[in-house]
């Protein structure tokens, strides 16, 4: 396996410089399937640089493959080897798998969004997997001292954005989505550090700038997120109102001044109000 490995890393090298065209009697399959066997490999630099490159370059950017190849590599990436990789681990390298699966899963949504090509049952199995991903991931570390980025929060959050607007996710897709995230941002393990919370409000800003929601819904839904801030400090929902507190920042200063109505302001301002406690503190003269 290292002999194909070490091959695998030279030839991506070698399409990389050379822009990532194959030379004649190469196979795109062939890379395809090497990929897809080191898609998780723990050096950075087969895993983050050059499969995530060439993914990148071949599905979203030059759309080097077809309809067809598109379903094929849709259905491997969200089997128990990839995407559900040992889901549920919290401490081991088989986040890197799962979390550099969903990656190019997103670009194929986007590419599907932009010129539908998956039928009904694959749009299904695709909504249930990136649904069940976001939910049962507990490895939510960001960057890794050994091994670079893992990132799972925002690899699904961009999945998840490029779902939301695919012309199937009618408003029951699009209420799963939001309770998929507020149970990443309630996660009970991880108060994000790598800009997660930015990557995870691009979802609820694009349902507000597609008008994919009525605004009072989603208004409604940030009430929802506060309610952690009526429990009893503890660890688990210190972690729901920090978290919750900067995904609404993030959401508020996306666009700047440009308003997202006033009953989306409102609700956006009245909850980061709520949660943030120190504020909160200060104002009533119990700061020390």
């Amino acid at each position: 396996m290292d002999n194909t490995r070490i091959k695998l890393m030279t030839d991506l090298q070698r399409i990389e410089k050379e822009q990532y065209q194959l030379r004649e009697g190469e196979q795109l399959q062939d890379f395809l399937t090497l990929m897809l066997q080191f898609i998780g490999d723990p050096q950075p630099e087969l895993r983050a640089k050059l499969i995530f490159s060439t993914f990148y370059e071949w599905i979203h950017e030059e759309g080097r493959l077809t309809e067809a190849e598109l379903r094929s590599l849709l259905a491997v990436l969200t089997d128990e080897q990839h995407l559900f990789y040992h889901i549920g681990s919290e401490g081991d390298e088989s986040v890197f798998t799962r979390a550099f699966s969903v990656l190019p899963i997103a670009w194929i949504v986007g590419r599907h969004r932009k010129k539908p090509f998956l039928d009904q049952a694959e749009f299904r199995h695709l909504k249930h997997s990136l649904l069940r991903y976001y939910k049962e991931e507990k490895n939510l570390r960001g960057y890794l001292p050994e091994g670079g980025w893992a990132h799972s929060a925002a690899h699904g959050a961009d999945a998840l954005e490029e779902l939301v607007q695919c012309p199937e996710s009618d408003a029951a897709l699009q209420h799963e989505v939001l309770a998929a995230i507020q149970g990443m941002l309630h996660n009970g393990i991880q108060i994000f550090s790598e800009e997660e919370d930015e990557r995870i409000a691009s979802i609820v800003d694009t349902m507000m700038d597609n008008d994919l929601l009525p605004q009072q819904e989603i208004a409604d839904w940030i009430g929802g997120l506060t309610h952690c801030a009526d429990l009893p400090q503890s660890r688990v929902p210190r972690i729901a109102r920090v978290n919750s507190k900067n995904f609404l920042r993030s959401l508020y200063f996306r666009r700047g001044q440009i308003s997202r109505g006033k009953v989306l302001d409102a609700a956006i301002l009245a909850g980061e109000a709520k949660l943030n406690r120190l504020a909160r503190i200060m104002i009533a003269g119990e700061y020390k």
